[in-house]
């Protein structure tokens, strides 16, 4: 199938990719929906320098004036972090080429940022954590558009695991039922985001960037749809443990139950909530968890190139 989708590239990424060298794709709803200014320019400044330490290049995604740009200029990157979360779209899958179309500024969540990367012939994205199915979901059938992503895309996505906010065994289950090879990194237990340990047994376990490189290569081989997402679980003294974080997610599901929030105000309510609950400590595993991921992001991407 041929595509004539409106990509522009940063020059640096144009010629890694020209090149055969590494690169790893990153989204860009953290930077506009994620942080406040000017801590959301400081954290992208440093996921793109911690992929470049680990011999790759990094490619911010997000959609800026009727093109869809692989990588982001210092100068680009810059506006994005200065636009309000008002005036940037959030983009999934159902919205990606509305926003093209009609000239807006959209940020990429992960859904969005594989269909790009796979568009750009990027083939790893690193980001904090995956949507999931939400607490609720048999009632509100809120799940994330990114579980069906990861069936049909072919990228592999590095994340934390899902969102600790999430139903985390209905999560898993979809993704079961899917198809998607989810692998814990370096551990026999699914991650949970903000802490190491989940109660929930991996289904798969790798203890390599080589060896996950090598399972992309043989999806590809064998003709299977869809990406694997690499379950990469948060360094141990950035964590936050289960029986200390569960209370305050608890917490802030009450809370946004109680106010009516729903569909997409729902995350950036509980991480919100979470944060001022933990008096920032969350941000700061979220930081520390996402530079985790872009580190095995860049080594994967070497192993692959």
């Amino acid at each position: 199938m041929t595509h004539t989708a409106p990509l522009t590239f940063a020059p640096e990424v144009r010629d890694a990719l020209d090149r055969g060298l590494p690169v790893v794709a990153l989204e860009s709803t953290i930077i506009t929906h994620g942080m406040p200014w000017p801590q959301n320019l400081e954290m992208a400044e440093k996921v793109e320098a911690t992929i470049r330490e680990g011999g790759a290049v990094p490619a911010t995604i997000a959609v800026m004036g009727g093109q869809i740009h692989i990588g982001l200029t210092p100068a680009a990157l810059r506006a994005l972090a200065q636009t309000p979360p008002a005036e940037a779209m959030k983009l999934s899958r159902a919205d990606l080429a509305v926003c093209i179309a009609n000239g807006r500024t959209g940020a990429t969540t992960v859904a969005a940022t594989m269909i790009c990367a796979q568009l750009a012939g990027i083939k790893v994205f690193a980001t904090g954590g995956i949507g999931g199915v939400h607490r609720g979901a048999e009632d509100s059938f809120d799940i994330s558009a990114d579980l069906q992503e990861l069936a049909q895309t072919a990228v592999t996505v590095v994340a934390a695991g899902a969102k600790a906010i999430l139903d985390l065994p209905k999560t898993w289950e979809v993704l079961e039922t899917l198809g998607v090879p989810v692998i814990a990194y370096g551990q026999d237990e699914l991650p949970a985001f903000w802490s190491r340990a989940s109660g929930i047994r991996a289904p798969l376990r790798m203890d390599s960037p080589e060896e996950i490189a090598a399972a992309a290569a043989m999806r590809a081989a064998l003709g299977l749809k869809g990406g694997q997402l690499v379950a990469n679980p948060i360094p141990v003294e950035a964590e936050i443990p289960q029986d200390q974080i569960m209370p305050v997610i608890e917490q802030a599901l009450s809370e946004a139950a109680a106010q009516g929030i729903a569909a997409k105000a729902v995350t950036p309510f509980l991480l919100s909530r979470v944060f001022e609950l933990t008096q920032g400590r969350s941000l700061e595993s979220n930081i520390e968890l996402v530079l985790n991921n872009a580190r095995l992001a860049a080594r994967i991407a070497a192993a692959m190139a």
